[in-house]
């Protein structure tokens, strides 16, 4: 895995694996200059834009997550991360984002936090 400023060994269990599985899901030629910090970025935005729709909800005491039933937007959510990106300058492009998306989409359907549609 590509270098990053946020080690493997310093997330929760939980993160690592997510994290790991997206990355290891990404074809080699899509995986150039991307890393873990880049894979936390998007998936980040994602909540973010969550967060926005009202499909998330963080307890601002315990800092614990909450996602709520509801339909999400894949395109929305693209365009979402993707205007974050740009605003940032970030080096991550529309189809690596897309890829990410796809591979928590496929993560979570194997933990069973999502059904197959």
């Amino acid at each position: 895995m590509e270098n990053s400023t946020i080690e493997l060994s310093l997330m929760d269990p939980e993160e690592r694996e997510l994290v790991t599985f997206i990355y290891d899901a990404i074809p080699a030629q899509d995986k150039q200059n991307l890393t873990t910090d880049d894979i936390l970025y998007v998936l980040d935005r994602m909540d973010d834009y969550l967060e926005k729709e009202g499909l998330l909800r963080e307890d601002p005491q315990t800092g614990e997550v909450e996602y709520l039933d509801g339909d999400v937007d894949e395109t929305e959510q693209l365009n979402f991360v993707l205007d974050a990106v740009k605003k940032e300058n970030r080096a991550i492009t529309s189809a690596q984002i897309q890829l990410i998306q796809d591979a928590e989409l496929q993560y979570g359907i194997s933990k069973g936090y999502y059904s197959e549609e």
